[in-house]
């Protein structure tokens, strides 16, 4: 059996959750009760075991997939608000269900590698899904690099040996991705990523798991998944807090390989 690691992560996610409520009052991004960014009742959307999150149909190229919840109700609600309204407070919940997919992915590429000579050198890779530089302007920072650092932090805590690289870029202009079905994703994304100079050195031969706040077809997580393995890099696996729930597939359990 692979080893998996989400009791210790879920724990100290518990307690990020709770540290929330130092914060400046605050309502719930999920039912607007007053309080904090988000309430128990809400926030227990988030507080699960990860579960494979394969989309449907899977696109070529992606890694396998987890992610803690569905893109519905209070978790959609609470990533939109993170993201749209910058409402900062809420990457603590959100990095840790992050940091909970993010160590599914690892506990089982870890499994899979046990005995074999492929295993790649601790730490892994955390490697945000890119932001378009527009959306990075009109928020004045990227929340997906945001949630990928308390997720990192989560996950050292622990004991699981994880470092950040904001490794890619785009490489041509890309169109929003709201609303485009997958074909139009997929199209729209090929080919469009690539390492920023000097990535290379740091990503070649490396295990890495790329990071993403939602998963809708998968195109985003497969092209990053194709830039990183052209430079090198041993992509493990996919994190995301939600996926949207109608694309995943319950219960498949992906099938890991050091490729």
């Amino acid at each position: 059996m692979p080893p998996t690691l989400p009791s210790p992560v879920r724990a100290v996610g518990g307690w990020l959750l709770d540290l929330a409520d130092l914060a400046l009052p605050d309502s719930c991004a999920g039912c607007a009760a007053p309080g904090r960014a988000l309430c128990r009742g809400c926030g227990s959307e988030l507080t699960g075991p990860a579960h494979p999150a394969w989309p449907t149909p899977v696109p070529d190229g992606l890694p396998p997939q987890w992610a803690v919840a569905d893109y519905a109700g209070a978790t959609r609600a609470a990533v939109l608000a993170h993201k749209e309204e910058g409402r900062r407070a809420l990457g603590v919940p959100l990095g840790a269900a992050l940091a909970t997919a993010a160590g599914a992915a690892i506990g089982t590429a870890a499994g899979a590698a046990v005995g074999t000579a492929a295993t790649p050198v601790a730490p892994v890779l955390l490697v945000p899904a890119p932001s378009r530089p527009a959306a990075v302007r009109a928020r004045g920072d990227d929340p997906t690099r945001r949630l990928a650092r308390l997720a990192a932090a989560v996950l050292r805590r622990a004991g699981v040996p994880v470092r950040v690289v904001p490794a890619l870029r785009g490489g041509r202009g890309l169109a929003d991705q709201a609303g485009l079905d997958a074909g139009s994703r997929a199209a729209n994304l090929a080919g469009a990523l690539r390492v920023v100079p000097g990535g290379e050195r740091l990503v070649a031969g490396r295990a890495v798991v790329v990071v993403d706040d939602v998963v809708t077809t998968g195109a985003t997580l497969a092209e990053c998944a194709r830039a990183l393995r052209a430079a090198g890099a041993v992509v493990v696996g996919a994190a995301t807090v939600a996926a949207t729930s109608r694309r995943t597939v319950p219960g498949v359990s992906p099938v890991v390989t050091w490729d």
